[in-house]
């Protein structure tokens, strides 16, 4: 083969932001009248988001200079375009549990784009992220909600080396 074979290792650690903006409020039980309306005084749960699996694409063989793609889809199933001839078998999807006021609902915000960088001072980008949340996600009745991401590795020209990133995720009640 006229052109080397390269391999180029890529994980994006997963900085997590999740601050909660806005807390739940709750009514007191044992009032004589209960009330419908917002107790601004309560507070509930506040949301939380732990990283279960750091996203990784483990090592990419690439086939040469040029550009190429490596995509990871929140069911764990990837491909290669371009000059990227494979991605490696231990690449791993993200994962995260968001912990919170049971049955609430909860905006999860995931950057459109980030860059990942070298020791050797390269960059490579990483969008079109994607998740398998719903497209209201809510907490279920033991406050939690689990969810999986992924999204595609951009490469142009000369990329050998291991890239690393962080990827802000930001949780809280709308």
């Amino acid at each position: 083969m006229a052109n080397l074979i390269r391999l180029l290792m890529v994980s994006a650690a997963v900085a997590v932001l999740a601050v909660p903006l806005k807390r739940a409020d709750a009514q007191c039980r044992l009032c004589d009248t209960p009330v419908t309306a917002r107790d601004g005084s309560g507070e509930g749960a506040p949301v939380a988001l732990e990283i279960e699996t750091s996203l990784s694409f483990d090592r990419l063989v690439l086939l040469g200079d040029g550009e190429g793609s490596a995509v990871i889809r929140p069911d764990g199933t990837t491909s290669a375009l371009g000059m990227i001839g494979q991605v490696g078998p231990r690449a791993m999807v993200g994962s995260a549990i968001v912990r919170g006021e049971p049955n609430r609902v909860v905006r999860v915000d995931l950057p459109r784009q980030i860059t990942l960088h070298s020791a050797a001072g390269n960059a490579i980008g990483f969008d079109e992220m994607v998740s398998d949340l719903p497209a209201v996600p809510r907490l279920d009745s033991t406050g939690t909600l689990r969810f999986r991401f992924g999204g595609r590795l951009h490469i142009r020209g000369e990329a050998e080396g291991e890239y690393r990133g962080d990827l802000p995720i930001t949780v809280e009640y709308p």
